[in-house]
């Protein structure tokens, strides 16, 4: 039985597993809306930022598989992706096979796609461990990121239930992204190189980040690191409700996958992953900090 209670057939039996057990979800299903304007003038069209050319000719997409595959091979990365956006990503991912995309029917926020291809992962693979990314990232210093996902490989190999946020060292007030005070990780689940998180906030006010910068918080990344059962455990704690839903699809056939998915997708409001669920378990989560 999976720990978010669902015995599932989402995909079907996609992965043979290896004695490989790391897996990259490149997470490009988001609109894009902040960013609207500069990707239109760059593209000509309103694509989402992730599918815009923005780096040397190369999508924030395409940059983010080229940054991750020095630690992943190309059989053992992901994309989370939304229908909607096939016009845009169809050519770029014309060589990713269908079982490596877990195209979701609607964008409905980071939970739901974080879950879905949770639960498409843990399906091939019961000891799966999940780094998440994001695909509007820039790392000055590349070699270092990549050294960081190492380590955090190690711990979540390590300490099983054990999810890892990697922190970026804050260089201003920024109200665009995630704040994370942090705080000595004293408890046996965390090793002893990795912070523990004491609070979080979502994007906020500029007088709020003016104190979270004085204070020396940190930026989050939303780049995550953990076994699959972790992140699901805490998913279940968070979102019951979510978790239900999804519990829906109980054992139906990978012929059904498309009718099903589609119904729960349908049921479910956007929900985001931060605010529901990180911020909800902070003090279960470990951090750690990235010079970049």
């Amino acid at each position: 039985m999976d720990p978010c209670g669902l015995s599932m057939g989402l995909g079907g039996a996609m992965f043979d597993p290896s004695q490989d057990h790391s897996w990259a979800v490149i997470l490009a299903g988001g609109e894009g809306l902040r960013l609207r304007l500069p990707t239109r003038f760059v593209s000509g069209d309103d694509r989402p930022k992730q599918f815009c050319p923005f780096s040397g000719g190369r999508t924030l997409l395409s940059d983010t598989a080229r940054r991750i595959g020095r630690l992943f091979s190309a059989e053992r990365t992901v994309f989370s992706l939304v229908h909607s956006h096939e016009l845009y990503y169809a050519k770029e991912l014309e060589n990713v096979p269908p079982e490596r995309m877990f195209v979701q029917p609607a964008a409905c926020g980071t939970l739901p796609a974080i879950l879905y291809s949770l639960l498409r992962l843990i399906r091939g693979d019961k000891r799966a461990v999940a780094a998440f990314f994001p695909t509007d990232h820039h790392f000055f210093e590349e070699e270092r990121f990549l050294a960081g996902m190492e380590l955090a490989f190690a711990a979540a190999e390590a300490h099983s239930d054990t999810v890892i946020l990697m922190g970026a060292p804050a260089t201003y007030a920024a109200t665009d992204y995630g704040w994370i005070e942090v705080e000595a990780a004293s408890s046996r689940h965390f090793p002893t190189s990795f912070l523990r998180v004491k609070n979080f906030w979502e994007k906020p006010a500029r007088q709020v980040a003016e104190e979270l910068l004085d204070r020396g918080c940190i930026w989050n990344t939303f780049v995550m690191v953990g076994r699959a059962e972790a992140f699901l455990n805490r998913i279940r704690s968070a979102a019951p409700a979510l978790c239900q839903a999804f519990a829906s699809s109980e054992n139906i056939g990978v012929e059904q996958e498309t009718f099903i998915v589609r119904a729960i997708y349908e049921q479910i409001p956007p929900v985001d992953f931060s605010q529901s669920v990180l911020s909800s378990i902070p003090r279960t989560l470990g951090v750690f900090s990235l010079g970049v």
